[in-house]
């Protein structure tokens, strides 16, 4: 076996004196810009900022390797503690490391059980009428429908719902509301998280000052869901067994005796699930609108196969969900290509061999989630949206697409996230006609990194259908 690479030993793009590469992550474009310089230095290479060195690694069974090792051998970096502390962000299971994480995913994993989420699918119905609702009085206006923006409102409504059993209807106000704060928070921390100097310290700007009033609001935001949760709690102990949504769960669960849980630690999960489930959901059903209208059989097919199955669009029930294999096959092609995390950063908790580099304790670790899923030797039409590949027996894409992680720490709420998406997709093209949608200047849309890769300025044009449920 060959002896083992050193870090410093690897090929490095070329970057600037002194500050190496330090400045390329304050781009909206750094991911596109690590997978180009991955094509062209292969999959270890190395970034140079100023004290240290860093690997970006690209080949996915290291990546698996490195998603699976964690917590033991990789955690979330320091610096995304550090500053997610700073900007008033509780810890939750996220960036929760060693025993606190242990405790606070099974607590997690409490609340999302498939069973609870089987049982909230009413709730995560009615938020789907809504967003159909502002659809329709957005169909007879000539302003298109600026997807990001709605699409946001649907994630938040449903998470307010149903993990924390409130009514926060975003859906159907314009008006200053939690959504408009969240929207904040990711922004923030992937600037601050990337900045060469913590300018924000000394000399706060007026996005600085915005943060930290909206930082004060989504608190008390969440502060009054765990309030309402406990209240409901103790006028109906039947719900410490019976939770009716995620957070009663988790409470319960933390409540146990010996958790070693606290309402700190409930509400950093809380705060968790907003922002995860706020953009993670919202942009995968952007890009998914944006390359069905792109590939118009695919649409068709999602379309018929929504008709077939499905007795009434605007209500559809739980088991017609899992009737709908290429709706789902059309989700996870998407993530595929447009993954809302395609690149993972981690520390290396000791002295470890990443594939066949040697890289010290401390070291951040790029993991680039992407790359292969798009190179043409390993999957076949690897840049073309071909949903059927997921209804194969033999599918590369299958073991190489990481949307939600891998590992210990895969995504909890990757149940709730399908199906969040399933039903809006159901409820969207069962009720409209798509129409039209692209940028206002006809390009194709961007992708910006924002701590989670969004579409940029997709806007949507539809046309109600009449409603006309099946018999039988």
């Amino acid at each position: 076996m060959p002896p083992l690479r050193r870090l410093r030993d690897l090929e490095a793009p070329p970057g600037l004196p002194l500050l190496g590469h330090a400045l390329e992550f304050r781009s909206a474009a750094l991911h596109l810009k690590l997978e180009k310089w991955a094509r062209i230095y292969g999959p270890y290479y190395r970034l140079r900022v100023p004290g240290r060195d860093l690997l970006v690694v690209s080949d996915h069974v290291t990546v698996a390797k490195v998603l699976r090792d964690r917590p033991s051998g990789f955690s979330r970096t320091a610096r995304l503690r550090e500053i997610g502390q700073e900007m008033g962000l509780q810890p939750g299971v996220f960036s929760a490391e060693g025993e606190d994480w242990l405790r606070q995913r099974r607590m997690v994993m409490a609340g999302f059980d498939p069973a609870h989420v089987r049982r909230y699918f009413p709730a995560l119905v009615q938020v789907a009428q809504r967003l159909c609702k502002r659809w329709e009085r957005a169909a007879h206006k000539p302003t298109p429908i600026d997807l990001q923006n709605d699409l946001m409102r649907y994630t938040v409504d449903t998470i307010a719902g149903l993990a924390f059993g409130a009514n926060v209807d975003t859906l159907g106000s314009d008006a200053d509301v939690i959504q408009q704060h969240l929207d904040k928070v990711f922004p923030a921390l992937f600037r601050r998280i990337t900045a060469p100097l913590p300018l924000w310290r000394v000399l706060p700007s007026a996005a600085d000052r915005a943060l930290v009033r909206s930082m004060v609001e989504v608190n008390r935001a969440v502060d009054g869901f765990i309030a309402q949760a406990r209240a409901r709690m103790q006028h109906d102990p039947h719900l410490r067994t019976h939770p009716s949504n995620v957070l009663e769960a988790m409470i319960a669960q933390a409540d146990q005796p010996g958790s070693g849980l606290s309402d700190a630690q409930v509400a950093g999960n809380v705060m968790t699930m907003l922002l995860a489930g706020e953009d993670t959901t919202a942009n995968t059903i952007a890009w998914l609108i944006y390359l069905l209208w792109t590939h118009p059989e695919a649409l068709q097919q999602a379309k018929d196969e929504i008709g077939t199955h499905v007795r009434d669009t605007h209500s559809p029930g739980m088991d017609e969900m899992d009737k709908l294999p290429y709706l789902e096959a059309c989700i996870h092609e998407t993530m595929r290509l447009k993954p809302v995390g395609p690149q993972l950063p981690l520390q290396a908790n000791r002295d470890i061999a990443v594939g066949d580099v040697q890289v010290p304790k401390g070291t951040i670790v790029i993991s680039l989630l992407r790359s292969d899923t798009l190179r043409e030797d390993l999957v076949d039409q690897a840049h073309a949206f071909r949903p059927e590949r997921w209804l194969q027996a033999h599918n590369p894409a299958k073991r190489m697409s990481t949307p939600f992680g891998a590992g210990p720490r895969i995504c909890p709420g990757r149940y709730l996230a399908l199906l969040e998406m399933k039903i809006a997709m159901t409820v969207l093209l069962g009720q409209f006609d798509i129409t039209h949608v692209g940028t206002a200047d006809g390009s194709p849309p961007q992708e910006r990194l924002s701590f989670a890769m969004m579409p940029v300025g997709l806007l949507a044009c539809v046309r109600s259908k009449p409603r006309k449920p099946k018999a039988g």
